[in-house]
């Protein structure tokens, strides 16, 4: 059982170090300089082939393959940078005092539930507007409608 531990996280390190190796390298001038090459060399090879139906499926098998490979690469790397940003923005949260600690880990409620928050923040937005003191603060509590209490009759 150990054994089979240890050659996955191996293989998981291996992709790991691959995918970041070649999301490194998509985005680079040589990689672009690359794709431009391969592109005047195929219409370059136009005539050689007459233009043919195999000359078509070479260019078009190519960038199918690669366009496939890449979304799974940018996806990844979305996903690990979109979860650095929001370790980042935690970290931001809980360091600061008077903070709304509720929005650490936000981004896995519902959609409703965002955008109830959402609209607090704009509630929020237009009491800084209508104050016109940008030295004051306000937490999110404030954005929410006051409840008048009912007044009891003696």
């Amino acid at each position: 059982m150990a054994n089979r531990k240890s050659k996955n996280n191996r293989l998981e390190i291996f992709f790991e170090t691959l995918a970041v190796s070649l999301t490194r390298f998509s985005g680079s001038t040589t990689a672009f300089v690359l794709a431009v090459t391969s592109v005047i060399l195929w219409i370059a090879t136009g005539p050689l082939f007459n233009y043919g139906d195999g000359w078509q499926l070479v260019i078009n098998t190519g960038t199918t393959i690669i366009t496939f490979l890449m979304v799974f690469l940018i996806q990844r790397a979305q996903n690990k940078d979109s979860l650095a940003t929001h370790l980042k923005l935690d970290e931001l949260i809980a360091s600061l005092s008077g903070a709304s600690n509720r929005m650490i880990d936000i981004e896995n409620i519902s959609e409703q539930d965002l955008e109830i928050y959402r609209k607090q923040y704009h509630n929020l937005s237009q009491l800084f507007e209508k104050e016109k003191d940008i030295k004051r603060s306000h937490s999110i509590e404030d954005s929410k409608p006051k409840r008048k209490r009912k007044e009891t009759v003696k």
